[in-house]
This record gives structure tokens, sequence and C-alpha cells, in this order.
């Protein structure tokens, strides 16, 4: 499965799950808001049948009903039409806005019924209560009547419930022609009163009672009102789908289109990198890749390109290093060839001188190759280390000792500067080997009459042993080369001026192995020294305290090879 599916079939993933869950909450909400808009409507319908029933129980007529139906209307947003039962149009809205009345709805009209509900006492009630009921009909028929003429008068009536909840009319301003109503200017008629009586024997109670008041209230209350709210074709509150599913739709587009061009940023880069890795397996070591912006691809093509310049500069190397060891051996055995023709063949007589050189000779191509393979064996990490305790002052001892004639037949003074004694955890050969190395290197640059001292300066949890000599000293522009492999400051490569030119190669490398560092500092006319920093043993491994009492562990690092004793050559 290639990467420009699998990134696009991700991506669109992510497309559907996003656009599902955003479709998800859009009709969660929107379902909300219906429902909000529903409730909305279903309190506007109370509070609109709600008014037009007070306004029937307080003034006993539908009369002057137009006013509050507008002022509904205005407030809700509604079309309101209200007519009797018989339909008899009291007032619209539409009508009463100045516009042509519009269609209606096809749903059923809300009833509204101004008769007040009687209210009994919890419980059983008392046969008393037929006589209450009668007497708050009659009085219900009189507060209606009063009512009436108080509106058709222009008069504001004030209205409560009595303790039955029959309307008490009241009002500030009496017109002369409406006299105060009284129960008994109504008396109760034969009918209502058997119709009451029949009721004496009825259970519940208190609904036929209320059933009876409607009936004989009847022909004094305001007739019911049917109200139809709405218009014909008008849209309801509901969810529109569409937008939803647009947008749903457009985030997934957005995701595909997304996907293609990250497709592509991401694989055209790849795709150079997948051709520059091929030219360089076949060898086109040149080949880089074109690297922009500061992004991961962009790190990985400037890795790729650091690959590539360390493959070409290690092909480099290696390619120099096959010449340097074909020039160093080749002037040596065309020497050993002819002169080994020349005694064959009785040109030369086999002096004891000759035979000496020829010896010689044969010696030193066999330090090139042993040091050549310990070099590869040091690069290798399958170099062979007997780790111990060393003492560094010791070991620069030990290496005057050992360099002490050739000094003196030099006519160089070799010191030691150790003022006392740090132990480190390794090799003590290959130390010595390093230490030797560049004291031969010291001695072969110092004039009669110099001095070269070895210094070992503790520096904290730090050993550092240096090498210094009073020699003709080295050029800043060669410095960054002394440790590359035959190289010499010698330009003409001669031997009589240095070793092999692998020797400060192995040094560094079991420095190295050793966790330390080497470096080299030289002034021209003035001497060099050559610096190398290692790890010193807490001081209980000396039988000694630092001042800070720290101790360390040291890991302990040991490799493979053929155990030959440590070479000396630069």
């Amino acid at each position: 499965m290639s990467f420009r599916f699998r990134a696009f079939a991700l991506l669109m993933l992510v497309a559907l799950a996003a656009t599902a869950a955003t479709a998800w909450l859009t009709l969660r909400q929107a379902n909300r808001q219906v429902q909000e808009t529903v409730t909305a409507g279903r309190q506007e319908v109370s509070r609109i049948t709600a008014e037009l029933r007070t306004y029937g129980f307080t003034h006993g007529t539908w009369e002057g009903v137009s006013p509050t139906v507008a002022e509904l209307a205005q407030d809700t947003g509604q079309r309101i039409r209200v007519a009797t039962e018989t339909d008899g149009l009291l007032a619209d809205s539409d009508a009463l806005a100045g516009r042509e009345p519009r269609a209606l709805t096809g749903q059923p009209p809300v009833l509204v019924d101004p008769r007040p509900a009687l209210r009994f006492p919890d419980g059983q009630l008392p046969r008393t209560a037929v006589k209450e009921t009668t007497n708050a009909l009659a009085r219900y028929r009189a507060a209606v009547a009063y009512a009436a003429c108080l509106t058709a008068a222009g008069a504001e009536p004030t209205t409560r419930p009595d303790a039955l909840g029959i309307p008490v009319v009241s009002t500030d301003r009496r017109p002369a022609r409406c006299a105060e109503p009284a129960a008994e200017s109504d008396p109760m008629t034969q009918a209502d009163a058997e119709a009451l009586r029949g009721c004496e024997s009825a259970r519940p109670l208190a609904t036929c009672l209320q059933r009876v008041f409607n009936e004989r209230a009847g022909s004094a209350a305001p007739p019911r009102l049917e109200i139809r709210l709405g218009v014909r074709d008008e849209s309801p509150p509901t969810l529109a789908a569409a937008p939803t599913v647009g947008v749903a739709v457009g985030v997934a587009l957005a995701a595909v289109l997304a996907a293609l061009l990250l497709g592509r940023a991401v694989l055209r880069p790849v795709r150079a990198m997948t051709v520059a890795a091929k030219a360089l397996g076949e060898g086109d070591l040149g080949r880089r890749v074109p690297v922009t912006g500061r992004d991961e691809i962009a790190q990985l093509g400037g890795a790729f390109n650091r690959m590539a310049d360390s493959i070409q500069t290690g092909e480099e190397r290696q390619r120099r290093l096959t010449g340097d060891i074909a020039h160093e051996l080749r002037t040596p055995l065309a020497n050993l060839r002819g002169y080994l023709e020349a005694l064959r063949d009785g040109v030369v007589e086999p002096t004891p001188e000759l035979l000496d050189s020829l010896h010689e000779e044969a010696l030193l191509q066999q330090r090139i190759v042993d040091d050549l393979q310990d070099l590869a064996l040091a690069e290798a990490g399958a170099l062979t280390y007997h780790r111990a305790d060393v003492d560094l002052r010791e070991l620069l001892a030990a290496a005057r000792r050992a360099h002490r004639a050739r000094a003196e037949a030099a006519g160089v003074a070799l010191e030691v500067a150790a003022p006392r004694a740090v132990s480190v955890h390794g090799d003590a050969d290959r130390l010595r080997q390093v230490v030797g190395n560049l004291v031969g290197n010291a001695l072969r640059a110092t004039a009669p009459g110099g001095t070269v001292t070895l210094a070992l300066v503790p520096h904290g949890e730090l050993a550092v042993v240096e090498v210094r000599d009073t020699g003709t000293g080295i050029p800043a522009e060669d410095l960054p080369h002394l440790f590359d492999r035959f190289w010499r400051a010698d330009a003409s490569r001669g031997r009589a001026t240095g070793g092999s030119g692998l020797g400060l190669s192995i040094a560094r490398q079991i420095v190295t192995d050793h966790r330390g560092t080497i470096a080299a500092e030289s002034t021209v006319g003035v001497g060099t020294t050559f610096r190398i920093v290692l790890t010193a043993l807490p001081d209980r491994r000396q039988d000694s305290r630092s001042p800070d009492g720290r101790r360390q562990d040291h890991r302990r690092q040991d490799g493979r090879g053929d155990g030959r004793q440590p070479s000396e050559s630069r």
C-alpha cells in the first residue's frame, strides 16, 4: 500500500469523523432550537387564551375585545382570529392591522370558555354545596350583566373571584344606568333548582355542580370563543438539513483537497530522495537533494545530504588511503627488489652492511603493516584493551626512561613534571603507546639544546597529560591535519623527519576509546604542546580524597584483537 493512499485514507477518515461530529452537533443544536421554538409557541397560545379568558371573565361580554387581540398579535407575531362557536367573527388581527385577511391553517381552533370554574373545599362536599351553587348561579348572572353594562357604558370594570370562584365586579366610575347587582334580583328558575337537586345523588358532586352551573349560566355568560392562530403555508419550525449537508460536503471536499496537496507536498521530496538514494547506490556519490524550509521533510533532506557527504568523504578517504599505502610501500619494496636482483645476478656483493640495511627496510615495512592493522582494529572497536588502574605519574616516568638514551643522543633534555599521583582506569600498554608516540615526535622536532617536558596536570575530576617541546612548531594551517593518516608536516614525506604517518591516528583512536580527548597547540619557532584529557579516578581509588569528596563509577571497555605490543610512530 503506497504512502499516498495511506495518507489519503487517513485524512479521509479524519474528515469523515470531523464531518459526522459537526453534523451531529449541528442537528442536536437545531433540534434543541426547534423544541425551544415549539415550547415558545405553546407558551404564546397559552398567553393568548389566558388573556382572552380573563377579558371575558372580567367584562362579561366580548364587546371591545379588538384592542386586546391587536396587542396580542403584535406581541406574539401570530395571526389571531376570534369568533364564537357559531362562527360569529369578533376580531381578526389582519383586519385590525389594515391588510387583507390571510388564509387560515387547517389546525383545529382553540376554545376559550369565560365561565368561572367553581371552587369547592377539598374532601367530601356537604349537601349545602347545592344551595351555595344555586346562590352562585344567581350572583354570576347578576355580575355578568353588571360587567357587560359597565363595558357598554365605557367604564372599566374590575373583577375578582370570590371564595366559590364567582366574579365580584366593581368600578371606579359607575354609570347611573348600571345599578349595583344583587343576588336576589335574579331568582332561580324552577328548572335551575331541579337541575341542581339532581346532583345531590351524583358522584362526584363537584363535577356535576360545575356541569349544571355551566349549562344554566350559558344564557348569561359570554359565548365560548374559537381562536384560530397562524397562516396557511406558513413555514413551521423545522430543521433545515440542507445547510448542514452542504457544510459536511464542503468539509469533506476540503479534506480531500488537503489530502491531495499534502500527499503531493510530502511525496515530492520523498521521491527526490528515492531517486538520489538509487543514484547513490549505483556509485553517483555527488548526488544531493534540494532542501527548502525547516520542517521535518527538510530535516530529512538535510540528513540525507549529510549522509551522502559522509559516504563521499569516506570513499575519498579510502581511495586516498589506498594511494598512500601504495606510495609508502612502492619505493621501499622497489629498493628491496632491486638489491635482491642485484645480489642474485652477482652485481652487488652481499656485505654485512647491505644485509643490515635490507633487514631494516623490511622491518620498516612490517611496522607500517602492523600500524595499519592496529588502526583498522581501533576504528572498528575491536582493539584489545586490558584495563586496570593506571598511575599516570609512573607511566610518564617509564616513558622518560624508555626515551632517555635517544634524547641524550639528540642533545635534548627530557623532563617529567608530575607534582602528585593521578590514576585513571585504562590499558597501561596502550596509553604508554600514545605517550611514546608523542615523545618520539617531540624529540625529532626539537633541536639539540631544546627541552621535551612530560607534564601531569590534575584538573578536578580530569587528568591532563601534556607533552611539550621547544621545537620548530607546526604552522596553523597544518594543525587540522595532524591526526590524518599518512600525513607529515614535511612535504617531501621522507622518513628522516617522521615515521609511517599513522602514529597520531592510532593515538587519537586509543584516547577516544578511553573516553578522552587529544588536541595540539603549536607556535612556529616556539614549540608544540599535545594535550591528552582523561577522566581521573576518585580519590578512594588512590588512598586519598578530593576536597568535595565526590566519587565516580568507571565503565570498562574491552575490545578484541591480536594482542600485539604497541608500536610507536607518527
